[in-house]
């Protein structure tokens, strides 16, 4: 099938940047280097949905390594790099997805990737499994499963299984240990921050930083943020986590109160209308207003711009939108997610764990999807326990093993 990129002549950039992340990620170079041996997805056909960059790109090459026929498209139009794409089609994968793509073009090749007949799906975000369920149920039939990358995504399936709707087993690749507790954390609170100063080039030390949500996502905006010498204040409407902000040493308020003192606002709950027409109208002058999840509906955008008496856009990233008081409230990266619209995503090092998670979810649906119901699965802690002993290796950091004595005291406890 014929690929859709942008510009084939940017192949050798994005093979530099594909060629630098492997430097970085040796549990995926671990699992490339076996199972190009043993070749388990010979004779599949796999779609990813994901962001388009040099580590998931290397990704789609262990893949293909690994036996399996790939076509790949992005998950989101910003963060799409034209010169990866145009590697992996010369690395003999079908790439469907251009950087700053409309919606009617992203749909276009979420079908054209359906095209090619997967029956192995990775997600991120859930558009994919949408639009297997909705426009293209003709497919239905081939698939064997698939595996979700985001919270946001295994939000989506949970309420597609639970109204008994989902017609395949998923794995939720969000929930494993050596995904979500190092990738959520660790690397949305690094690449957020990223993306947020080279954006800007402003300080953020001494600033009253806005978090919405403390999860894991949150956890690790907000520990950056206070690392960077912030004030950091949590806006939540879980009271578990609103403590545990509180016991992190953070201060917690309703966002009616937050938006009138804050500079820099961040979304990170994966629900809409975080912040809207209320917020807005309280701001101070000269916020920053960033989101880093999945969809561009945290900050609503219509809303602000109803209130606006003009948009443009001001720097590379960041849009202005004034209030007809002189206020000036800046947007980043049209509300969509700031680390990978306005940066490169997560380190190489964590997407290597988080990605090792993706393989094996894959891996296991190839060998155990028959006896898997259609439901959301989470990936058996063995194979979370050896990702996490093959980084260790790498690290050269040795652990202590339990005597058969303390196997069998725990087992009798």
């Amino acid at each position: 099938m014929q690929s859709m990129i942008r510009d084939i002549k940017l192949a050798p950039s994005g093979h530099d940047k594909i060629n630098w992340v492997k430097n970085f990620m040796p549990v995926l170079n671990k699992i490339d280097q076996e199972f190009s041996i043993s070749k388990p997805f010979a004779g599949l056909r796999m779609v990813m949905t994901i962001h388009l960059e040099a580590k998931t790109a290397y990704l789609a090459l262990v893949f293909k390594h690994a036996g399996a026929e790939v076509a790949l498209t992005g998950s989101n139009p910003l963060s799409t790099q034209d010169d990866v794409a145009a590697a992996l089609v010369e690395d003999g994968i079908d790439v469907f997805a251009w950087h700053a793509c409309t919606d009617e073009e992203y749909n276009v090749f979420l079908n054209k990737a359906l095209d090619t007949k997967p029956a192995i799906i990775v997600d991120d975000g859930g558009d994919l499994v949408s639009m297997l369920h909705t426009k293209r149920r003709e497919l239905l039939s081939g698939i064997l499963g698939g595996s979700e990358e985001t919270t946001t995504g295994v939000n989506r399936l949970r309420a597609l299984a639970a109204r008994g709707e989902l017609d395949f087993p998923m794995i939720a690749a969000n929930d494993a240990y050596c995904k979500y507790l190092f990738d959520n954390r660790y690397g949305t609170g690094q690449s957020t921050w990223d993306g947020i100063m080279r954006t800007t080039n402003l300080v953020i030390a001494g600033k009253n930083v806005v978090i919405a949500g403390y999860g894991w996502c949150g956890k690790g905006g907000a520990m950056r943020a206070k690392g960077l010498g912030a004030n950091v204040i949590i806006t939540e409407v879980d009271p578990i986590k609103a403590i545990e902000a509180v016991f992190d040493g953070f201060r917690v308020m309703p966002m009616d109160e937050a938006a009138k003192i804050g500079d820099i606002f961040l979304t990170l709950t994966g629900d809409k209308d975080i912040i809207r027409k209320r917020h807005f109208a309280s701001m101070k002058n000269g916020v920053i207003m960033a989101n880093s999840g999945h969809f561009d509906v945290e900050i609503n955008i219509p809303e602000l711009e109803s209130l606006s008496v003009s948009r443009r856009t001001v720097r590379q990233n960041i849009e202005e939108f004034l209030q007809p008081d002189g206020r000036k409230l800046y947007l980043l990266a049209e509300g969509r997610l700031v680390n990978l619209a306005a940066g490169d995503g997560h380190p190489a090092e964590i997407m290597d764990l988080s990605f090792a998670v993706q393989f094996f979810s894959a891996l296991h649906l190839a060998k155990h999807h028959q006896k898997l119901s259609k439901n959301v699965h989470l990936m058996p802690n063995e194979i979370n326990t050896r990702i996490a002993e093959i980084k260790l290796q790498s690290l050269g950091v040795a652990i202590d093993t339990l005597t058969p004595e303390q196997k069998a005291y725990l087992d009798e406890a």
